[in-house]
Order: C-alpha cells, then structure tokens, then sequence
C-alpha cells in the first residue's frame, strides 16, 4: 500500500480523488509508426532507392540492378507497476481509490512509451543481418547551437530544407516535439513574420498545432544539456514502435497480503528510427 494512503483518511472528509498535474498518458504514440511483434527482438526490413539505367543499343544485355536491402532492429522492453490497497484502508477512508490507481499507472505507461520513443528518434539505431551493427544518427540530420539562441525560424527553415533535400515525401505527417520555452523562443523571436507571430500565438494559446508544415508537439521529457534543449522532427513512419503487449491492467485480491487489492499494470513494447533522412534533432539553448 503506498504510503501516502494516509491522506485520504476520513479526517480528510473528501469524497474524491484528485489527480495532481501530470502528463496524461503519451502524446507520441499517435505520430509514430506502431506494429505488434512476438519475441525477444523484432526485424524490421528495408529498401532502397535504385537508378534505371539508359539503354544505348538494340539487343542489348539486361541490365541487373541490385535493389539495395537493410534492416532495423528494436529490441522488446518489460515494464510494470503495482500497488496494494489494504482492507483496512477502505475503512479508514472515505473513497475507493482501487480506479485511480490504475489511472495512475496508465498515465505513468504512457509516458514510458513517450521515453522509448524519444531515446529511438535521436539515439542509436541497431541494424544489419543480426542488429548488432550501431548507428549514430549522422550530423548531417542535426542542427546544433554553439551560442545561447532558442528555436528560430530560421532553424525551422533549416530543418525543413534538410528533410525537402533528401526528397522526404511532403504529403507525409512532420512533427515537431519541443518544450514550453521553445514555443516562448517562437514568440519572442525577431525574425517572425506578422503573419507568422499571429501563428505562433495561436500555436501557444492552443487554437491551432501547426506551423511551417509541422505539427507542435509540446513535452517536457524531452533532454537538455549543457542548457540545450533537444527538440525532434521526423515523419509519423521514421519511428517504429513495437508492442509485444499493451497496457495490461489486473485488479485481484492478494491472499498472501491479508486479502489486499492489488493494482496491476504492465506492458512490453521497444522503440527504433527506421530511417534517419527523415529525422532531424535541433539544439535550442534554454538556460
């Protein structure tokens, strides 16, 4: 039984349980590629592009292209939550909190889909014939900050021009996951445009979630260092997420402990960067 329980003792007269401020869940999981895997480790196959070649002469030989094939690899990761709710707690209070601990643990799997989502988008990959090869995301898909400048527009622009100059299909969903000062950055900066400020206000009121052709994806999981924030960009199917088991939630009884209720959660799922072009990560100082 979590030791807080006692908080909500009768003293307390309340009939409800109120849930603190916390990211509810994941706000990932929808912008990213999901597929459900059996096993330890899951491949994921890909090809790439080929060249046709000009025929010069009548009867001439046929050409053999050798259509260029690799693989990713995910690798399945277990977690789980679980907490007691003694018999003699249901007396000592005034609710059940049995539903809101299983919210709770809900809430708290979906920000661990958010992690491995966010360590797989800027991370290291795993590919060839075994998975066992690591690739870096390469520094051409990386926009850095030497100095103390936020997100730009022009930053926006550059990562724009990085995925148009790989031919990344435009008509593919691009989102953008920055933090809260990244969309104050916006805002203060003096490179936008009247038509562009009114968009970003309307970005950070929460009246619209796009701008440049990128949809805004506001978190605060994602990593700083050395003041810098690292902000993602990639296309919905640049990210592999694999579920071996979603969200799983058990309430039984425990016989061993005093016939408590026990809240379980539990889920197994891993995260990979199928194609790096379509990725881009952009440094934003944030002091």
């Amino acid at each position: 039984m979590s030791s807080q329980i006692t908080e909500a003792f009768v003293q307390q007269y309340s009939n409800n349980v109120q849930m603190l401020s916390q990211q509810k869940g994941s706000l990932l999981r929808g912008v990213v590629d999901v597929e459900s895997v059996v096993g330890k480790h899951a491949y994921f196959e890909r090809i790439g592009a080929v060249s046709a070649q000009k025929r010069v002469s009548r009867h001439s030989d046929t050409p053999q292209i050798d259509t260029p094939h690799s693989r990713r690899r995910v690798s399945m990761a277990d977690y789980e939550w679980a907490d007691l709710i003694d018999q003699q707690d249901r007396v000592r209070t005034l609710i059940d909190p049995t539903s809101s601990y299983a919210l709770a643990a809900a809430y708290a799997m979906g920000r661990s889909m958010d992690d491995e989502i966010i360590a797989a988008v800027s991370g290291n990959a795993f590919g060839g014939e075994t998975g066992s090869t690591t690739i870096a995301l390469p520094a051409g898909q990386k926009i850095t900050e030497s100095g103390t400048a936020g997100l730009t527009i022009a930053k926006l622009r550059t990562a724009k021009e990085t995925l148009d100059a790989v031919s990344v299909d435009p008509s593919l969903p691009r989102t953008i996951v920055v933090g809260p000062r990244q969309i104050t950055d916006l805002l203060g900066t003096t490179e936008v445009t009247s038509s562009d400020f009114n968009t970003v206000k309307a970005l950070a009121n929460g009246e619209i979630n796009q701008f440049m052709g990128f949809n805004f994806i506001v978190s605060n999981r994602l990593a700083i260092s050395s003041s810098k924030r690292e902000c993602l960009l990639f296309t919905n199917d640049a990210i592999k997420l694999a579920l071996g088991k979603d969200v799983m939630t058990r309430i039984d009884e425990r016989s061993d402990k005093g016939y408590a209720t026990q809240v379980y959660v539990c889920m197994t799922m891993g995260a990979t960067r199928l194609e790096d072009e379509k990725v881009v990560t952009i440094q934003a100082h944030e002091a």
